[in-house]
């Protein structure tokens, strides 16, 4: 089978997972922004795999093979709608989940509608996942401290007082790891027994959404106990996965079994 790996780099879980499916006899071409070009050549490949989720160019790459009839997985709408900070509000409440309120409007709209009360705030890229560009904003004369220009559009989040855990999931396996506030995926970790409402929660978010990997960023708040959504992904790199056995052979045999799956059903 020949499989296209869509991925901003060819390092790290990219090659790890291309090793792996060239040793199981599968032909793999890396896709980056150097060599990508969307035309009738992406449509020599049987499969590709949405490593990376930027709009541009490895989004449009998705669609493109999806309407010629090539599986992607994940699924190219959903790995976007994970990217973007207002998608994925929608699907976190779509799932019956919750997420922490927000802001998103230009500057002076945004010191017009805060109050003093609603700090602290996140600012967060709007068009990411993890921590890159993440700042907290601890009042209103802040705002003004960041951008310059009065009519950028900013996207704020109500900062949940708690414990902070990154959670990932590879089809029934859940490894919850707690981590220091903001802090990226690479960040030191450290492993903790999974609680049954976060249990709960991924099982409830991958069967919405048909997942078989990915991870959620979640906040317990502090006084309630609540469970807040505050990141997503569907395709981590797991450099703090923990738990029992090689998460690059356990995501490539999902990807296979998966393919094979749609395939009979053609």
């Amino acid at each position: 089978m020949k499989i296209g790996i869509l991925s901003k780099r060819t390092g790290f879980f990219t090659e790890k997972l291309k090793d792996y499916f060239e040793n199981k006899g599968h032909n793999v071409k890396v896709y980056t922004k150097e060599n990508l070009c969307i035309n009738k050549t992406l449509l020599e490949n049987d499969l590709y795999v949405m490593k990376s989720k930027d709009q541009i160019p490895f989004v449009y790459a998705g669609y493109y093979a999806e309407v010629n009839g090539i599986p992607v997985i994940p699924n190219t709408e959903i790995s976007y709608k994970h990217k973007n900070r207002l998608e994925a509000h929608l699907l976190i409440k779509n799932a019956g989940l919750l997420s922490p309120p927000y802001y998103y409007g230009t500057i002076e709209s945004l010191k017009n509608n805060l109050k003093d009360k609603d700090f602290p705030l996140i600012l967060k890229p709007i068009n990411s996942s993890g921590s890159v560009g993440i700042k907290i904003i601890n009042s209103i004369n802040e705002i003004d401290e960041i951008c310059a220009e009065a009519n950028e559009i900013l996207y704020l989040e109500n900062f949940i007082n708690g414990t902070h855990y990154i959670v990932y999931f590879i089809g029934t396996e859940i490894c919850t790891l707690e981590k220091v506030p903001l802090e990226n995926e690479h960040s030191e970790m450290t492993k903790v027994d999974t609680s049954e409402d976060i249990k709960t929660l991924i099982f409830k978010w991958k069967s919405k959404y048909n997942l078989l990997f990915g991870h959620l960023d979640i906040v317990k708040e502090t006084d309630s106990g609540t469970l807040y959504i505050v990141d997503s992904g569907t395709f981590p790199q797991f450099v703090n996965w923990k738990c029992e056995g090689d998460p690059v052979s356990k995501i490539a045999n999902l990807i296979l079994k998966k393919y094979e799956d749609l395939k009979s059903k053609l």
